[in-house]
């Protein structure tokens, strides 16, 4: 019987930046499907009453917390704008090498924009709550 022949594994390939970005979005995509989960867990202590929603309020106001939230931010920001960058290569357009690269970057400098200003927004608003 003949052996067939195996996959290449992942060392072969090099770490390309259209394979970095590709990844990121989905490894992105993952985490705000963890953090669905707060959200729902959350909007059911509020559906359950003042007790349920009491004991969510002191869980998800730890300290600990303020990162997870600070990681969905980062993670929604990427996410969304290597969504858009899809849809642009949906309709056929920026799939050359350099176009691509260059879109890679601007992938990662309109997400960094973007976390800033939805932190900062955040960090105001936590700053009016008394």
């Amino acid at each position: 019987m003949r052996t067939r022949p195996l996959s290449p594994h992942l060392s072969v390939y090099k770490l390309k930046y259209t394979m970095l970005t590709s990844g990121l979005n989905r490894i992105t995509g993952m985490g705000l499907s963890v953090g669905l989960v707060l959200l729902v867990y959350w909007l059911m202590a509020v559906a359950g009453g003042a007790r349920a929603q009491a004991h969510a309020a002191r869980l998800l106001s730890l300290p600990v917390m303020k990162l997870v939230y600070a990681g969905f931010i980062v993670a929604a920001c990427y996410h969304l704008v290597a969504g858009i960058r899809h849809l642009v290569w949906d309709t056929g357009r920026g799939l050359e090498r350099a176009q691509s690269q260059r879109s890679a970057w601007l992938v990662v400098i309109a997400s960094l924009l973007l976390m800033l200003l939805v932190g900062y927004g955040a960090w105001l608003a936590m700053a009016r709550t008394p």
